[in-house]
């Protein structure tokens, strides 16, 4: 007869079960579980697992005074449910649990404690002091639906060599343009990871997804392009973030990561008294990692340039600052062409500013030229023609 007792809870984010489900997956092979004590120890001493790199231990140590009464209480062999804010999303097998301390544990993922740091300020409202290993499941649909999204592309277009690139597209500009370009010249299928993190920062997903999308499906060939959303949870960041973002790539089935040369994570660092690059810790992962030259437009070149390869001065030059064209969209600026294509501008302006303009029809009449029939023009439109004026130089 089945027991009738009901399994002790602990709760977790919507963060922790992304995290969880993508490891559960094989997406962050040869991690496949939780770390008991001895492990997560010998992985934080050393930054490899299995032969593997690997920058800090995966654990599971959710915050709350409720968690932490079930941790110190549970038992080996234990089973707890998994709750979420939609309601029981798994289970755990009790292992061991174990102590950590909070403040080390973020120095390994962000290199630092400071609570002026965005990511430990984050983690630090999540992050409890004891942890939980086991075996366990969760349910969560996104990441078998993406696998299987993946899967069917490549079997579809008969894809050999596929590259994949990590985006924020926070706003998506030229230089993210040319970067995808350059690598399908290479490349059979292009896999674009479009980060999708779990804060309220910058532009939501479905405006940077459309933008992206816009792009995608009137200026690249479809077949070759595929937009997947990844979830940016908090072990993809700090100064780790390319050796999780390689492992996952190549678990997903790419041969090739895409990075630009301005990424945070090439930096050198000092290990051991020995000068090292972050390719060092690439030797053992199974995946091409290929660094793409910073671009700039240049106002003699007329054009967009790699720094590399442009003679002309700095002065010449103007960069892809995501943060600044950032303030020209969130003011209600619509960027100049060279900085953000007028199609994607209009996509995202209209998503931010709904209904901003009174009597659009009318001013659209005033202003912009046309076939002389009387025509609905909508929100989006407008901001594509008041581009192309902006891009009339007889007057200038």
């Amino acid at each position: 007869m089945a027991s009738s007792r009901k399994n002790r809870s602990i709760y977790i984010d919507a963060e922790a079960l992304s995290t969880l489900a993508l490891v559960k997956a094989g997406l962050i092979s040869p991690v496949a579980k939780l770390m008991d004590e001895k492990t997560a120890n010998e992985v934080d001493k050393t930054k490899m697992y299995k032969g593997f790199p690997y920058p800090f231990a995966f654990l599971l140590a959710p915050k709350g005074k409720k968690n932490r009464e079930t941790l110190l209480t549970a038992n080996r062999g234990e089973v707890l449910d998994l709750y979420s804010r939609s309601g029981k999303v798994g289970e755990l097998i009790v292992d061991e649990t174990f102590a950590i301390d909070p403040e080390e544990r973020l120095h390994h993922i962000y290199g630092t404690s400071d609570p002026s740091h965005p990511g430990v300020k984050n983690t630090m409202a999540r992050l409890g002091d004891m942890a939980v290993s086991g075996e366990y499941f969760v349910d969560y649909p996104l990441i078998d639906d993406n696998i299987k999204r993946i899967k069917s592309m490549i079997h579809r277009t008969g894809a050999n060599k596929i590259s994949a690139m990590m985006l924020a597209a926070n706003p998506f500009n030229r230089a993210h343009e040319r970067m995808i370009r350059q690598a399908l010249n290479t490349s059979d299928l292009m896999v674009i990871f479009l980060r999708k993190p779990f804060t309220t920062e910058g532009l939501r997903y479905d405006i940077r997804y459309n933008a992206l999308t816009k792009f995608i499906d009137d200026y690249l060939p479809r077949n070759r392009v595929i937009v997947i959303p990844f979830e940016n949870t908090y072990i993809f960041a700090g100064y780790n973030e390319l050796i999780l973002d390689a492992l996952l790539a190549k678990n997903y089935g790419c041969d090739e990561l895409v990075v630009g040369k301005n990424h945070a994570g090439l930096g050198l660092y000092y290990d051991k008294n020995r000068l090292n690059s972050i390719f060092d810790s690439f030797k053992d992962i199974d995946i091409t990692i290929t660094t793409v030259d910073e671009y700039v437009y240049c106002d003699t070149c007329k054009t967009l340039v790699s720094t590399r390869t442009c003679p002309h001065g700095e002065h010449h030059h103007t960069h892809y600052h995501s943060n600044s064209i950032m303030k020209l969209i969130q003011s209600g600026i619509i960027p100049p062409s060279i900085l953000v294509r007028k199609e994607v501008s209009a996509s995202i302006l209209t998503a931010l500013f709904p209904d901003r303009f009174d009597n659009l029809q009318e001013m659209h009449q005033a202003i912009m030229p046309g076939s002389g029939l009387l025509e609905q023009q909508s929100e989006e439109q407008f901001y594509i023609k008041l581009a192309e004026l902006y891009q009339t130089t007889s007057l200038t």
